[in-house]
């Protein structure tokens, strides 16, 4: 009887560990689906959209180039309130400041490398104001990525310690394609010492 009741045990830890392998399956491709789908709905914003960087020279587009999609630069990042906070400004690439508050610093770790970012709050006056700003640059900045830095949008956590952090989403600021645009540049302890094969690479 005992006998039994452990091929019967045995058989159903099988199953179980076939089904979450096969739910691990699933999500990994629905992720790369929905970065996918992300990326081709861009594409269609800078082609068509008024507001977009190439709206006045579409012509000239020629489609924005990623890594492939890499569920290990999707980071779960420890929040760190920033104590007694002060306004920052950051250098733009058309040689101007802009101003911020500090907010908090997001603590990670990938490939074994402790990494740790500040995330800042707009103050300017409008809609984008209270929302969080977080520019990067990495070892692929002016090589494989836009040597200015790239941006990742995050929202203010609510009540918890932690923020996702998905660098598959990090994207070139417009002035990558269209020097008209005033960007701010990453703060320099925003500098990443690993680099990050994920997200937006250099426009053309």
């Amino acid at each position: 009887m005992k006998k039994n009741n452990l091929i019967i045990m045995g058989v159903l830890l099988v199953g179980v560990i076939a089904i979450v392998y096969s739910f691990i399956g699933q999500d990994d491709g629905s992720y790369e689906q929905k970065i996918l789908k992300q990326r081709e709905e861009k594409d269609h914003f800078m082609r068509t959209a008024s507001d977009s960087p190439f709206a006045l020279k579409v012509e000239d587009y020629s489609g924005l180039s990623y890594f492939p999609p890499d569920k290990k630069y999707r980071v779960t990042a420890r929040i760190i309130p920033v104590e007694n906070k002060k306004m920052i400004e950051l250098g733009t690439s058309d040689g101007k400041t802009k101003r911020y508050m500090e907010y908090a610093h997001a603590e990670f770790s990938i490939d074994g490398v402790d990494q740790r970012l500040l995330m800042l709050e707009v103050m300017d006056m409008g809609p984008y104001r209270g929302t969080l700003f977080l520019a990067f640059g990495d070892e692929t900045s002016t090589r494989e990525t836009y040597g200015a830095g790239r941006y990742l949008d995050v929202k203010k956590p609510k009540g918890i310690n932690t923020i996702t952090l998905d660098f598959n989403e990090a994207y070139n600021p417009y002035c990558a394609y269209n020097e008209t645009y005033s960007c701010p540049l990453p703060p320099p302890e925003n500098l990443l010492t690993i680099p990050i094969y994920a997200g937006e690479k250099n426009y053309k």
